[in-house]
């Protein structure tokens, strides 16, 4: 095993125990069933100092890369889905600030000294019926005398909404003359984490609507915003609107992409785990052996192991680029955007094919298989989606510019 492997070993017995998954994974059930938040895996991670895995030595964090996070998220996945995936959305702010400091801006170093202190990061970034994403906002950012800003508008999505205390936002700022003068607004808004329990904060209201179909236990509600206050000194950016390349846009993409797709490849590898498993138990009236030996049930398996395997190939290679600071030019998007695409065609596909091979008994709603089926059905919904990301595709071998 190469150092790196065993590198990776050793940080999943440290963060996320057999054990521990285990907990994960009978709660999983109850947070479904219930549409319940995470509260007690959401404890155990922290006592894990799981939320502080990318803030540096220096700041009182283990240091960990997206490399080792990504291996991680994909671990927690496969006992909780749900869970993984509302982390991310902390892991994500966390990490697009180390990607910043290991690239030299220490503009926003002040997140690793919160993140240690206790406060749970957010991201509130997507909006209805907003294809621009990062490149526009239809939320208003209201500039005030001090340098700061007030927000209004509807963010979607929003994962950790009853916890968060940190929320990275983005609005426009329309009060320049002229449209080339519209400016991007990134940055924080806070809430304490009293406000966090009550469901609001000033100028801040959580949404009380969330029944969905799959990943309930993230409890991503809307958030709306009326005047909230983005304090001068939690302005991130000021960027012009449109494609203006920056380095926390950049950022923000590679983690967002990477982490999400970890998630999608944990909940592919568990399904197909739970595939072999079912075809071990199912026995063949017809072949007088288990389905583990009727041949067409191996080739359905075989197929969705070998799609599998590229996904946490690309997120590996990827992840360590970015890591290294390998220069991708124009192309990092392209290859972003693929390895969470494919993560989450993956999920699809293996908890499909886990359920045929399980049989019957897998249609149960109180089976994990149901539920990871479920899960895996949210992938369709992130930013951006295959429909969205066709046209860069296309444009990279068919256009000039």
């Amino acid at each position: 095993m190469s150092d790196r492997e065993t590198r990776h070993q050793e940080l999943a017995e440290q963060y996320l125990p057999e054990e521990l998954l285990e907990r994960f994974r009978e709660r999983a059930a109850v947070y479904d069933r219930e549409n319940s938040f995470f509260h007690e895996d959401l404890a155990e991670l922290r006592e894990q100092g799981y939320l502080t895995l990318f803030v540096p030595e220096e700041f009182g964090g283990p240091g960990l890369t997206l490399n080792q996070v990504s291996r991680l998220q994909q671990r927690l996945a496969t006992a909780a889905p749900g869970t993984a995936l509302a982390i991310n959305m902390h892991l994500m702010c966390t990490g697009v600030i180390r990607a910043m400091y290991e690239r030299g801006d220490h503009s926003l170093d002040y997140v690793f000294e919160e993140a240690v202190a206790g406060e749970i990061f957010a991201f509130g970034i997507s909006e209805p019926a907003n294809d621009w994403g990062l490149q526009g906002s239809k939320t208003k950012a209201e500039p005030q005398g001090d340098g700061g800003y007030l927000l209004s508008g509807v963010k979607i999505f929003t994962s950790l909404s009853p916890v968060w205390t940190r929320l990275i936002v983005h609005g426009l700022d329309t009060t320049t003359a002229g449209s080339d003068a519209e400016t991007l607004v990134y940055g924080f808004l806070e809430r304490t984490h009293e406000e966090a329990a009550a469901g609001g904060g000033a100028g801040i209201t959580v949404s009380d609507q969330w029944d969905v179909l799959g990943m309930r236990a993230s409890q991503s509600r809307a958030t709306i915003l009326d005047g909230a206050r983005m304090r001068p000194e939690k302005v991130g950016r000021r960027i012009p609107a449109g494609r203006h390349p920056d380095l926390l846009t950049f950022a923000i993409t590679a983690n967002f992409q990477l982490l999400i797709g970890s998630v999608y490849a944990g909940v592919a590898r568990r399904a197909l785990d739970l595939a072999a498993a079912g075809m071990q138990k199912r026995r063949s009236a017809k072949a007088g052996t288990s389905h583990a030996e009727v041949p067409e049930a191996r080739v359905r398996l075989a197929d969705a192991h070998m799609e599998y395997m590229a996904v946490p190939a690309q997120l590996d290679a990827y992840s360590r680029d970015f890591d290294e600071i390998v220069d991708h030019g124009a192309d990092w998007p392209l290859r972003l955007v693929s390895a969470r695409l494919n993560a989450s065609t993956a999920a699809r596909r293996s908890a499909e094919t886990a359920l045929i091979c399980a049989g019957g008994s897998g249609f149960d709603n109180g089976s994990e298989l149901s539920r990871l089926y479920r899960d895996a059905t949210a992938g369709l919904f992130h930013p951006p989606t295959a429909d969205a990301a066709r046209p860069m595709y296309a444009a990279a071998l068919l256009d000039e510019n």
